[in-house]
């Protein structure tokens, strides 16, 4: 379960963009893009955790789903949600995936708690993410770099605080997590992306007189 990866340096490096930011998407683009592997080999592939039971815990899902119809996103997503990937099915999608990727550079996403002023944050990172930690859950980490959503306040009757998040702020960083990884991969398209303009139509003039 990706435990053959590099190891996790003693000072990460970690970005916050908050989803109301204007220049959110182009800064959080910039720094996944720092932190994707040159060559795009090996191979990529993003893994959404989360579940669509939980309003606070549906950030990796919404993610997973919204990558997934984009036809034009290159790699595979694992965890939609359709086909989730959360604490009980974890490592079974982790043995999964690295039997069917081997020596994949893995994107792991999902949803944390955080100080209030926090909320509302993009956060990325390298290393792995760790599923369950703001609930006390003993989970695999996931990744060789990590997207996180603060989605509510950590400190107290954390499922609680979960279950009463705001669907509105899980949508909207879920649209920026998914634009801005979909706007960092435009290069390993192998081409760049034409804008068609189509003319409008001149309709005839009527004479008024």
């Amino acid at each position: 379960m990706f435990l053959k990866r590099k190891p996790v340096p003693s000072q990460r490096v970690t970005y916050k963009a908050h989803h109301e930011d204007q220049d959110a998407c182009p800064l959080i683009t910039e720094h996944i893009e720092m932190l994707l592997p040159a060559a795009r080999k090996p191979a990529i592939v993003v893994i959404c955790i989360g579940t669509d039971r939980s309003t606070g815990d549906a950030l990796g899902p919404l993610v997973g789903t919204k990558l997934k119809a984009n036809t034009a996103f290159p790699y595979p997503v694992y965890g939609t949600l359709d086909e989730p990937v959360h604490a009980v099915n974890l490592v079974e999608k982790l043995k999964m995936v690295e039997k069917k990727h081997p020596h994949a550079f893995v994107i792991g996403i999902d949803a944390c708690l955080g100080k209030l002023n926090h909320v509302g944050m993009v956060s990325v990172g390298d290393g792995p993410v760790k599923p369950g930690a703001g609930v006390n859950k003993e989970l695999p980490p996931v990744g060789d770099m990590h997207l996180t959503g603060i989605v509510n306040v950590s400190g107290f009757m954390e499922y609680f605080v979960l279950q009463n998040t705001r669907l509105s702020i899980v949508m909207k960083m879920a649209e920026l997590i998914a634009q801005s990884l979909y706007h960092a991969t435009k290069d390993s398209r192998g081409h760049k992306e034409e804008t068609i303009t189509i003319p409008l139509k001149k309709s005839p003039l009527k004479s008024t007189l």
